[in-house]
């Protein structure tokens, strides 16, 4: 009989809160363009809203991934070394990770290291994952590589680490900052060890603009609560009917951006970051881009950060693609 998993959760390293106002009070006084960091858009009921946004008609990507993770998981396990710990960046609830865990554990015990910052994520990362025979969760409420060189300095003499970044969240960087951040998983990494990225694909602009701003308003709705929880965690008083969401795709850099457009001319107040924000009417402030790819550009970036593509596999249905790549 299996010993039954377990979780420990490690706390973010600083202050959450001080850093979630640093980040607004940065983002939303840049000129000409306000930002929020994308990061923040997973709290509590923005993680609940994601979930149900990745069961929308419009959106396929979460659909594709799952597929090929339910096809592929033994031919990609069958391609590394035993024994293997799995670390997940931004695991989310792991509904998907599923697939690599059963196809894992068949084959050895397993370790597997979900890293998120959402506490609420990880919680239903392990009521998702728990139960599964042989794996055990240790999980860190973390910044992606401030939790992976913890993952790292527990390894056992001989294990190969698989890092799993799915979901496309890759797809978050602009293209350059993708390739430094791969540089930097790479630099905590031995040779050997394995990444699975997965990057969303090239398609229509409408069908795009579709999977972001669906006709029942949930992207919009989880857009929106951004500003929500600046204003129950920051002590600010956005009005949430003066924004409306907006999905544009940026042809040049070939990327969805998400914006939140005031509709009037208005002044909020986040006291929590010691700021007072004014908007013109039609002013936008973008908080989230979702860059995509051609297929050899996943392999490209990777050996620019210092791995080999082992092997692609590429959903037909939702053009989107899983590359394992290598640290050399």
């Amino acid at each position: 009989m299996a010993s039954p998993a377990r979780v420990y959760t490690h706390g973010v390293l600083g202050n959450a809160r001080a850093d979630f106002a640093e980040d607004v009070r940065a983002g939303l006084t840049k000129h000409p363009q306000k930002e929020l960091p994308s990061k923040y858009l997973y709290d509590e009921i923005g993680s609940a809203l994601f979930e149900v946004i990745t069961l929308l008609p419009e959106y396929g990507l979460s659909r594709a991934g799952a597929r090929l993770l339910k096809r592929h998981s033994e031919e990609i396990i069958d391609r590394l070394p035993s024994p293997v710990a799995v670390a997940e960046l931004g695991s989310g609830s792991g509904t998907k990770t599923r697939w690599i865990l059963e196809a894992l554990s068949r084959r050895q015990p397993v370790t597997y290291y979900p890293i998120d910052i959402s506490r609420t994520a990880l919680s239903r990362c392990w009521q998702e994952l728990g139960r599964i025979d042989s794996v055990s969760i240790v999980g860190f409420e973390r910044a992606y590589l401030d939790g992976l060189l913890d993952v790292a300095s527990r390894r056992k003499p001989g294990e190969c680490l698989l890092v799993l970044f799915l979901g496309s969240t890759i797809g978050n960087f602009d293209r350059p900052a993708a390739t430094q951040f791969l540089s930097e998983v790479r630099g905590i990494l031995h040779p050997g060890d394995a990444l699975l990225l997965a990057t969303d694909l090239e398609k229509s602009v409408s069908e795009l603009l579709l999977a972001y701003d669906d006709p029942a308003g949930v992207t919009a709705a989880f857009n929106l609560n951004l500003l929500a929880r600046i204003n129950h965690e920051l002590d600010g008083n956005f009005d949430l009917s003066s924004f409306t969401h907006e999905a544009r795709y940026n042809s040049e850099q070939r990327r969805i951006e998400m914006h939140l457009r005031s509709t009037r001319a208005q002044t909020a107040h986040v006291v929590g970051a010691s700021l007072e924000v004014h908007l013109d009417a039609d002013e936008t402030i973008w908080t989230e881009s979702s860059h995509k790819y051609r297929c050899d550009e996943a392999a490209e970036m990777g050996l620019r950060a210092g791995f080999q593509c082992e092997a692609q596999w590429v959903d037909a249905e939702w053009p989107y693609a899983q590359s394992l790549l290598l640290a050399e």
